[in-house]
């Protein structure tokens, strides 16, 4: 038996999110090898993300194919507005069907985009196909088609100044036409409208602060001004762009968009200017290198200061598409504000939206099998005919608690979570970085902790009255190694745990 009075702790936090471009000597131990559908929370360590239910049980009615996805999901007012196969629908949230909007608009060729405004009392959206001319619908669902002269088969459209904006015509890829002020079909000189070129393929278009940002295939611009008379475009880089503007976001005051190199802020990029431009990812780019093009998406959840990007491939199973979670923090680690990232694995996600409803943030998607979703919904993953647990999977670096050269003998590893309801989790811990030479001991279970009642909630004999603070949960193990590394696996349908940190104790051993 151990000799208890040599056992030596070893405390860390869980802080820094996922990192993939470390050795395993400059690895902070908060920071992760692995973290797949748990998210780094604002209030501390990391969290199993919610699931998602269908926001309606109703499919988005097809128009010729069944294997059409959803290239909308869009929140206007308090219904969601979904396109499929060339027609737009619309549908409040329940069992109840889908109305025909608007049809006739050719075949897909990418996701719609759209904005919403109000000019003049009327709450309105306007949306861009990139097969047919822009269309506009009020909040009575009474639509029209934007045909004036100047129109084209825009991909992306803005608001700025009380102007519409719009880009990606295939035939003028590095135009950027606007309506004149308050304007909703009329692009005339005379009324305040016209035409701007820049040298570089648009990508998106999105407003920040007092200037619209025009992302080019490798540039960037910015349009300042407020009508006609004084519209003026000024580079901001002429050295990097953007590679899909499904990427484009606004979060935290900053723009977040993706660039070949990874994921950038445009509020970072015009501090440093066009000469040396630095990323935001750049300990996950082996995950950003993975990114592919074939329909990128994303969206913001404002609560959380999270960004989700998602990158589903075309064909396979919804299970293994993936996608990147990036949440504004400060790093326990540094006391520096920066992103903490997580992976996605399981949602294969068409078209987002996030928007409020009756003042609650509501996150819809559309799905490549004809629904919509309500992402932050239950603790499972739905999708057309099944639901699925959600894969949580957690791993910490490859700890040598300062001393390489020592033995660890393992006694036992105290967790620090919170829990909102039962347990099903397991812990393993890793020795010697999995090495097969080494003896890896079998998973033990995590135990449920001690939930706190709320209010009209507790339950008698499982709820805790008058706690606070967090609970620790003690847990013998066995094993040993030169290092020790922590798994946890939740592949439940319990609401979510949130790891907090964990203590490790150990009896120094040999020097080898």
């Amino acid at each position: 038996m151990a000799d208890t009075s040599q056992i030596s702790p070893f405390v860390f936090g869980c802080g820094g999110g996922l990192v993939l471009n470390k050795d395993s000597f400059s690895y902070q131990p908060g920071e992760t090898k692995v973290l797949q559908n748990f998210e780094p929370d604002v209030k501390g360590g990391y969290k199993k993300i919610l699931g998602t239910t269908k926001w309606n049980s109703n499919i988005v009615p097809q128009v010729s194919s069944s294997s059409e996805r959803v290239v909308m999901s869009a929140i206007f007012g308090s219904v969601v507005l979904a396109a499929r196969g060339g027609s737009i629908q619309r549908v409040a949230t329940g069992s109840g069907s889908w109305t025909s909007t608007i049809t006739g608009l050719g075949t897909p060729t990418g996701n719609y985009t759209f904005r919403k405004f109000n000019f003049d009392g009327t709450d309105r959206i306007v949306m861009c196909t990139g097969t047919s001319s822009p269309q506009l619908l009020t909040s009575a669902f009474s639509a029209s088609v934007i045909n004036a002269t100047g129109t084209a088969n825009f991909k992306f459209v803005e608001i700025f100044k009380n102007h519409i904006f719009f880009a990606g015509d295939a035939n003028n890829k590095q135009q950027l036409s606007f309506m004149g002020p308050f304007q909703t079909n009329d692009f005339t000189s005379s009324n305040g409208g016209g035409a701007i070129k820049v040298d570089t393929e648009i990508k998106g278009i999105k407003v920040f602060r007092d200037a619209l940002f025009i992302f080019g295939q490798d540039k960037i611009f910015k349009l300042v001004g407020t009508s006609l008379s004084d519209f003026a475009i000024t580079p901001v880089t002429r050295k990097i762009g953007c590679v899909d503007g499904g990427s484009i976001q606004e979060l935290g005051g900053d723009i977040i968009y993706l660039a070949p190199d990874g994921l950038r802020t445009i509020a970072g990029t015009e501090r440093i200017g066009d000469v040396e431009l630095g990323t935001i990812s750049k300990q996950i780019q082996q995950r950003i290198d993975d990114v592919t093009l074939d329909n990128i998406t994303s969206l913001v959840i404002r609560n959380k200061s999270q960004y989700r990007l998602f990158y589903p491939v075309t064909t396979g199973a919804e299970s293994g598409s993936k996608g990147i979670i990036g949440v504004i923090k400060t790093n326990p680690n540094t006391g520096q504000l920066g992103y903490e990232y997580s992976d996605i694995n399981g949602l294969k996600v068409s078209s987002t939206d996030s928007d409020f409803i009756s003042n609650t943030e509501t996150i819809v998607s559309g799905g490549y099998d004809g629904y919509v979703y309500l992402q932050e919904s239950g603790n499972e993953f739905t999708r057309s005919g099944t639901t699925a647990a959600i894969p949580g999977r957690y791993r910490s670096p490859d700890l040598t608690m300062g001393d390489p050269g020592i033995r660890k003998n393992m006694q036992r590893v105290i967790v620090n979570y919170t829990n909102e309801g039962a347990v099903d989790a397991n812990l393993q811990v890793r020795y010697d970085f999995d090495a097969s030479t080494t003896p890896q001991p079998a998973s033990v279970p995590i135990t449920t902790g001690n939930v706190p009642a709320l209010y009209g909630s507790g339950v008698y004999g499982t709820s805790v009255h008058g706690q606070s603070g967090i609970p620790l949960v003690r847990q013998h193990v066995v094993g040993s190694g030169f290092t020790v590394a922590l798994k946890v696996t939740d592949d439940s349908t319990n609401p979510p745990i949130s790891l907090k940190g964990f203590e490790l104790e150990f009896v120094p051993g040999g020097r080898r």
